[in-house]
């Protein structure tokens, strides 16, 4: 077809994992273990219901577009991140903020490094954009080659460097003063760090903004604060750089829900936190527990909400992703890179749910 851009005619889609939860009546959405997206497993704060219903019960404003400036939602995120206003934004998803980048720091030819294997939209968004992806990918073992990797940067050139730190899917974190070290040693290459799991970690590298032009942060409410319905993220970067964002931001696209939702969140932020040190809790039960069964491991310590399991072949790992799916638990096929190809990923909840999980697997491998 002659009409779409020509980026988009071979372009590899973002593949997207099952949905049944939206398939079934409201009632039975607690029979489903929805552990494919890495989305919280337990409703938000109660807050997010009490301050939907009170700006429900307000007069009414569905005819009128959302305010194009939320001071108190900066302010709480001020006070959240230790960071003056000047260095925050907040957008319609971290997805939609990737997309300005796109706009404002890569034009058509750009090439763009991934460490890869990573959250897969980034690609996405590049390519369709006219950008030449490179990976440079973590080893077989899902261990870090430093030196393998700034060599990938001086060959390539990049213009943008993505980051997600922890990663998705394996979970290796780096420490900020590696992030320090690549700052000063690419002054010239941006460096986007993508923090979407930054919580369950809590070592970020945000106050590195202050002192340096080259980092975009990426956040999202959709994971450690449970608001994923709601679609919101938002921008840690120098004031520069959160300007230059600013001048292509269309402020109209945060619905009056779902600032709200993230104003409620962020006077909650303990309820986050206590949910937090429940699933690295659950990480760490489930993990140790999955040492008996002999046919599977985890080959790289997790600093996310989740966990990278690893089969023998790619046969054995679907026979137990689709037993697990008659017994309605998702979880994340990976076959985006060869080092992945025989691994799933799952996403941790409480305890008592992976307690749950576990028992699938006792029932597959007759334990």
């Amino acid at each position: 077809m002659k009409f779409p851009n020509k980026y988009l005619r071979n372009l590899k889609p973002y593949k997207l994992a099952s949905h049944k939860i939206w398939s079934v009546e409201p009632e039975e959405r607690n029979n489903i273990l929805k552990l494919d997206w890495n989305e919280s497993t337990i409703p938000p704060s109660p807050k997010v219901t009490e301050y939907l219903d009170k700006i429900l019960r307000e007069p009414l404003f569905f005819n009128l577009y959302p305010t194009t400036y939320n001071e108190k939602l900066l302010e709480l995120l001020s006070n959240y991140t230790g960071l003056p206003q000047e260095n925050l934004q907040y957008f319609a998803s971290s997805d939609a903020l990737h997309e300005y980048i796109c706009k404002v720091f890569i034009s058509v030819g750009d090439p763009v490094m991934i460490l890869g294997p990573s959250y897969d939209n980034f690609r996405l968004t590049c390519q369709a954009n006219g950008a030449e992806v490179y990976f440079s990918n973590y080893n077989d073992d899902f261990s870090f080659d430093a030196q393998k990797f700034e060599k990938d940067i001086i060959d390539k050139e990049p213009a943008v460097v993505y980051i997600c730190n922890p990663n998705n899917p394996t979970g290796n974190l780096h420490p900020v003063s590696y992030i320090r070290h690549l700052l000063d040693e690419f002054p010239d290459t941006l460096f986007l760090l993508d923090e979407a799991y930054i919580e369950f970690s809590d070592k970020s590298a945000k106050e590195l903004v202050l002192e340096y032009d080259n980092l975009l942060i990426s956040r999202t409410f959709s994971k450690a604060f449970g608001i994923a319905n709601f679609r919101v993220g938002y921008l840690i970067a120098s004031k520069d750089n959160v300007q230059f964002i600013n001048k292509v931001r269309n402020p109209k696209n945060v619905s009056t829900f779902a600032q709200t939702a993230a104003m409620a969140v962020l006077s909650d932020v303990q309820y986050m936190k206590n949910y937090v040190a429940e699933v690295n809790k659950a990480k760490a039960f489930f993990v140790d527990a999955l040492k008996k069964y002999e046919e599977i491991y985890v080959p790289a310590e997790s600093a996310g909400n989740f966990v990278l399991i690893k089969f023998k072949d790619y046969e054995s790992k679907m026979a137990l992703l689709e037993f697990l799916a008659k017994k309605n638990i998702f979880v994340r096929n990976r076959t985006e890179a060869p080092s992945v190809y025989n691994c799933f990923r799952i996403t941790i909840g409480t305890i008592d749910q992976m307690k749950v999980v576990l028992k699938a697997f006792d029932d597959f491998y007759g334990k």
